[in-house]
């Protein structure tokens, strides 16, 4: 089983992600947490030109690094740990890639649909959570979160940027409800993490006491 968590930033991925992986391991489901970008040790340079080094990337660099970094990722971490029985939980996939930059920066989305689908062989989540709140309250968190560190590659973008991928996601969504299901993140933390793990529990086949 495959789970993904989406959202803009300061939506509280990470945070359920944890949660979630914590719940279905003391269920006695084995569970493997994987990011991206990030989550092979290519993965790991590429999140570090990405987000903090502060070079200069075209649109369609910035694109191309992330689907290096998921191919590389499908195919050495994540197809693997699936093919084992694992559960993979995995902080961003292929939706946020749609959001950012078809949504986001305004690439041609047939374009990034088509080239991104190339980098992750075919392999789609059985189940993605959008986490969903107002930009200015993600922001807040961003902020909070961070102190005194500088924002990274995409927090310091514009609130106009933010709202374009907020709006992405919820447009992915409606196209493919099954798949993506939107929460509102904006309610306390334990909530959001008892209806995630209560959809993912129906999914994979889980009784819940």
């Amino acid at each position: 089983m495959f789970i993904t968590i989406e959202g803009i930033e300061g939506g509280g991925k990470t945070t359920q992600v944890g949660l979630l992986a914590a719940a279905l391991e003391k269920l006695g489901r084995s569970v493997r947490v994987t990011r991206e970008p990030g989550g092979t040790e290519l993965g790991g340079k590429v999140r570090e030109l990405l987000l903090h080094s502060g070079t200069k990337l075209g649109r369609y660099a910035e694109l191309f690094l992330i689907l290096a970094d998921r191919a590389e990722h499908v195919e050495s971490l994540i197809r693997p740990a699936l093919r084992d029985g694992t559960i993979v939980l995995c902080d961003r996939f292929a939706d946020s890639t749609l959001a950012y930059q078809a949504f986001g920066r305004q690439l041609p989305l047939d374009e990034v649909r088509t080239v991104e689908s190339i980098a992750r062989q075919g392999l789609l989540p059985d189940l993605t959570f959008v986490l969903d709140c107002p930009v200015e309250t993600g922001l807040a968190r961003t902020r909070k979160r961070r102190g005194e560190a500088a924002a990274d590659r995409f927090e310091g973008e514009a609130a106009a940027f933010h709202e374009r991928v907020r709006q992405g996601f919820l447009t992915l969504a409606r196209e493919d409800p099954e798949r993506l299901r939107v929460i509102d993140s904006t309610r306390p933390r334990d909530d959001v993490h008892r209806e995630i793990l209560t959809t993912s529990a129906a999914l994979i086949g889980i009784g819940l006491d």
